[in-house]
């Protein structure tokens, strides 16, 4: 039986290379959560997450606390107590949970980490962060020539300047990659609908997420009124709600990521659940560092057909893992026998603040 032998958490600011741009919120830097969680055989494994302002109840502080409160009770005990202990707070505290959860479970050795037999490509996602659209055509041809096949453009707050960006976006990136535009809950549903009258669908693959999560009547009428699949994010948690998006007429996709289920196994299951209502995948976290995404790719490689959106890392001037994330043309490449370890300095230079917790057991 695994037991925790000591958890350490940190708080840290990592920074971006470039001001990243949502909706009510622009990131110059990754207010960061990081556990990692030692067993008495010395297996260590690592868990992180970013919670965003406004695009959830849950605060870093929050979450922060939860982690020390949680941490201090779970040294000593074994795997599949602690994960129960877990369980009951997913839902409150979902990003603080998955911090906790994924490091148990790569400390446990879950299956889905299990490095790939031959080098396994992961193709991503890059963003386009540019907020003139005179400064977009460069760019995009920047993400072409790094093997970018897909690319995304975050809007949500403006029509008339969601509208020109995106023409831009189709200009330069025409014939050479396909486009999902992301509004991040940014409109109502009038103005969503204004969105799918006005908008030109050439190259678009997606239009994700135009209205409140918990507004599911705006977000149905707008899937009815969209040109192209709508992909459903912030609105779909739950199993259940993998199920209410399949009978949105003209939703395509769902989207998942590790903070959204807590867990790998929960996200797993989540994926398959997806494809079994006939709905597409699309899986990844753009706000995370390396710790996140390789986790997210190893899950990935078995679930996808599309290009993942785990590129937080791609975006951060600073990498977690000693052994970098290989990436080359366009895609996170997973190698034979890759299991990552934690650059303690590194992480001790970003911290903010940092707590150590180890069991008084002595043993197992």
């Amino acid at each position: 039986m695994t037991r925790i032998e000591d958890i350490t958490l940190w708080r840290l600011r990592v920074p971006l290379i470039r001001p990243y741009h949502l909706t009510g919120v622009v990131l110059s830097d990754l207010d960061v959560l990081l556990a990692e969680a030692c067993d008495y055989e010395g297996r260590k494994g690592c868990g992180e997450a970013v919670i965003i302002p406004h695009y959830t109840t849950e605060t870093t502080e929050e979450g922060w606390g939860f982690c020390c409160v949680r941490a201090a009770e779970l040294v000593g005990e074994d795997t599949a107590t602690a994960k129960l202990a877990l369980e009951p707070h997913r839902l409150n505290f979902p990003h603080a949970v998955t911090v906790m959860q994924v490091a148990i479970e790569m400390m446990e050795g879950h299956p889905a980490l299990e490095p790939p037999s031959e080098p396994t490509r992961v193709p991503l996602l890059m963003a386009v962060m540019s907020q003139d659209p005179g400064d977009i055509p460069s760019e995009v041809e920047s993400h072409l020539k790094n093997g970018f096949k897909t690319l995304k453009l975050k809007g949500g707050w403006d029509i008339e300047a969601d509208l020109k960006r995106l023409a831009a976006v189709q200009r330069a990136a025409a014939g050479a990659a396909a486009i999902r535009f992301d509004a991040n809950q940014g409109y109502t549903k009038e103005s969503a609908l204004e969105l799918m009258r006005r908008i030109v669908p050439d190259g678009i693959e997606s239009i994700e997420q135009p209205c409140a999560a918990n507004d599911w009547e705006a977000n149905t009428a707008a899937a009815a009124a969209a040109p192209v699949p709508l992909k459903l994010d912030e609105s779909v948690y739950e199993l259940a709600d993998i199920d209410r998006a399949a009978k949105v007429d003209g939703c395509g996709y769902v989207k998942m990521m590790l903070v959204k289920r807590n867990g790998l196994t929960r996200l797993q299951e989540a994926m398959e659940r997806i494809r079994a209502v006939g709905l597409s995948s699309v899986l990844g976290n753009g706000a995370s560092t390396d710790v996140n995404c390789w986790a997210e790719a190893c899950v990935a490689r078995h679930t996808i057909d599309n290009a993942g959106e785990m590129n937080g890392f791609l975006k951060n001037r600073e990498q977690l893992w000693r052994e970098p994330l290989k990436f080359e043309d366009g895609a996170i490449v997973l190698e034979p026998g890759f299991r990552p370890t934690l650059n303690h300095e590194l992480v001790d230079r970003l911290s903010v603040t940092k707590e150590h917790f180890a069991s008084s057991a002595g043993d197992s």
